[in-house]
């Protein structure tokens, strides 16, 4: 396995407790990305370097933006949907758990479907595996389960062709794959597609590129992992900082990558960078992000 360090700016200094959930927009030529502890969702202009924020009144998990415009928003009770000029918000779908599982990491697949993780908050040291969180995918107004069993779902996402869910239940430091029916939305058997050493980290929020390949943080650890749809290491990333949380690819070429970070001390080394927006500039290009057409 190949190992690369490319310059990496932080391009915004967010002091983010947990950032998540990088998003290029298309359309806006825009990052969005979200705090999930101090909640809010938040916008990077690089034109301008001009940042925007829209405080959320619960922990926010992820988003999806829509066909047409807008976005769903996951926030731990539940899917709304949000207009970002009025700052409306609205319940399309509430969440089936009680605390301490919350609605956590989303992402549309390729036909535009939504999907949703939970995660377990109790989980932690001396907690790993609480378990009694779900992945679910959204029709109409109801949040169907697929798969359960989860303590913290992460590391969502999808096969171009969108026949294969790629998702990590991310303190069993393993990442798993299941087939995709993509005219019903059903997942077949689960299938581990790779397996972390205990040192190497755990898997958070991921990306795919133009070639199917997974990319992914290995949080606590300051690399990223490109994972080929084998299952076989391609290419680590050095980072400057300790704690990735979340990769995205944008820019107008699709070949910035741009990174999340958290600042909460989860009992690994911290270092003064850690809660910041990052980018470089890869050598792969990205997919732009699945809309929601619901």
């Amino acid at each position: 396995m190949r190992t690369t360090t490319p310059e990496i700016k932080r391009i915004v200094d967010a002091k983010n407790v947990i950032g998540e959930t990088p998003v290029w927009s298309v359309a806006e030529r825009v990052l969005y990305w979200i705090d999930c502890e101090d909640p809010k969702l938040q916008r990077w202009d690089p034109a301008t370097g001009e940042v925007a924020q829209w405080p959320m009144p619960d922990r926010i998990g992820g988003f999806a933006l829509k066909e047409g415009g807008g976005m769903l928003v996951v926030l731990a009770s539940g899917v709304y949907d949000f207009d970002l000029a009025s700052g409306e918000m609205s319940l399309r779908a509430k969440s089936p758990f009680e605390a301490p599982v919350a609605l956590h990491e989303c992402a549309c697949d390729p036909t535009g479907r939504f999907w949703v993780g939970s995660m377990n908050q109790t989980v932690g040291a001396g907690n790993a595996h609480p378990g009694g969180a779900a992945l679910f995918r959204l029709e109409g107004n109801e949040l169907v389960c697929e798969a359960d069993g989860f303590s913290c779902a992460n590391g969502l996402a999808f096969a171009p062709d969108g026949r294969t869910l790629y998702i990590s239940d991310s303190t069993t430091q393993r990442c798993d794959k299941y087939p995709l029916d993509t005219a019903t939305g059903k997942l077949g058997e689960r299938e581990t597609f790779f397996a972390l050493e205990p040192d190497q980290g755990f898997v958070d929020g991921a990306a795919i590129d133009t070639e199917g390949a997974y990319w992914c943080p290995l949080v606590y650890t300051a690399r990223l992992r490109r994972t080929l749809p084998d299952g076989t290491a391609d290419l680590e990333v050095a980072l400057p900082f300790n704690n990735p949380t979340m990769v995205a690819f944008g820019g107008k070429d699709m070949t910035t990558m741009f990174v999340t970070s958290t600042s909460q001390s989860i009992g690994f080394p911290m270092t003064e960078l850690e809660g910041g927006l990052f980018a470089f500039n890869s050598t792969f290009t990205g997919r732009p992000a699945n809309l929601f057409r619901g």
